[in-house]
Formats: structure tokens, C-alpha cells, sequence
């Protein structure tokens, strides 16, 4: 962290940010440049409504000391989409450690696609979109998500996403179904 708070002060860059930092490992990259007088400005972790394990600890550490997290793999790999729920010969084009586990996630999050579909329909808006606009806005600010995208379709998905208001009744729906998974 040294080395990168003189970065910042040579004016090479303007903020630092981390890779799946640990809360612990969060903590202390904060606690060093905080003696430079700069702020950790993000860590960046998987965080989606089938991978949720940053709740337990990261989330309120990274609240505590204003550090945003950048989430990526928002959409599960694509799981969160349905698509390999509607055509599981998709798989075969993941690579095979990929697949392997994808394959049992597929069945454990039918339910919660299922419910992703239904919100989508009622908003005349992708799977995709509930799905991203679930995870930058269910935690309130400390969640900002990098989405992947292969075709224009999906770009146009991602800033849809940026408008999509989910009702505090849908955001609670998902959650649940989420836990179900997560558990």
C-alpha cells in the first residue's frame, strides 16, 4: 500500500482499489494508507444473488470505512439470465470447470430465475436488468457492479438496468428467493 500511496502523491493515479480482499486483508489496506492520509476507494468481489458471501462480513466492513465494492459477475456467469435453464446444451460451450459448477446451480436457481422472470415481464424489461438493478441497489450505495457484455443487446441490458425502480415488495421477493440458494 505504500508503494501505491506514493503513486497517488506523485499524482500517477487518483484512487486505489483491491481485488477480493479479505475483511481482514480490507482492514489493513485501509489502516496503511490511512497513514498517508488517502482512502482504500473500493475492493472488488463476486456479489450476486446467487453468491452472497460478502453479506456476512465485507458488507459491513466496507460501510464502515466508505469503501465501495465493485461486484463482479453480477449476473452469475450468465446463470442469473435463465438461458442455460432454458437451453442446458448452452453449457457446452462453458469451459469444463465452468460447467461443472454451473450444472448443480442450474436446478437450486430455477426458482429464483423463475422469480427474476416474472418481475421482468412486469416491467417489460430483461431478466438481466432486474437482476443487475437487484444487486447495485439492494445494499444502497456500497454496491456498484462491472457486468460483462458480449453483444450490443447486453450493453443496452446493463444501462437499462441503471433505470429499473424494483418495489421494496420485489427487491424483498428476490432476496428471499435468493436466501433459499445462498443458505
Amino acid at each position: 500500500m505504500d508503494a501505491m500511496a506514493a503513486l497517488v502523491k506523485a499524482g500517477k493515479i487518483r484512487y486505489i482499489g483491491v481485488s477480493n480482499f479479505s475483511t481482514q486483508n480490507m482492514r489493513r489496506a485501509h489502516a496503511a494508507l490511512a497513514k498517508h492520509g488517502l482512502p482504500l476507494a473500493s475492493n472488488q468481489v463476486q456479489f450476486n444473488l446467487i453468491n452472497r458471501k460478502l453479506e456476512k462480513n465485507l458488507l459491513p466492513a466496507a460501510k464502515e470505512l466508505s469503501v465501495s465494492l465493485i461486484a463482479y459477475s453480477p449476473l452469475a456467469q450468465g446463470l442469473l439470465t435463465g438461458k442455460f435453464h432454458k437451453n442446458p446444451d448452452l453449457l457446452k460451450n462453458v469451459p469444463f470447470f465452468r460447467r461443472m459448477s454451473m450444472r448443480g446451480k442450474i436446478e437450486k436457481s430455477r426458482a429464483l430465475v423463475k422469480t427474476l422472470e416474472d418481475i421482468a415481464a412486469a416491467h417489460n424489461c430483461s431478466v438481466s436488468e432486474v437482476a443487475l438493478s437487484w444487486a447495485v441497489n439492494f445494499h444502497g450505495d456500497t454496491i456498484v457492479a462491472i457486468p460483462g457484455a458480449t453483444k450490443l443487446e447486453h450493453v443496452r441490458q446493463n444501462v437499462g438496468a441503471l433505470a429499473l425502480k424494483l418495489s421494496p415488495e420485489e427487491m424483498a421477493k428476490l432476496d428471499e428467493q435468493s436466501r433459499l440458494i445462498t443458505k
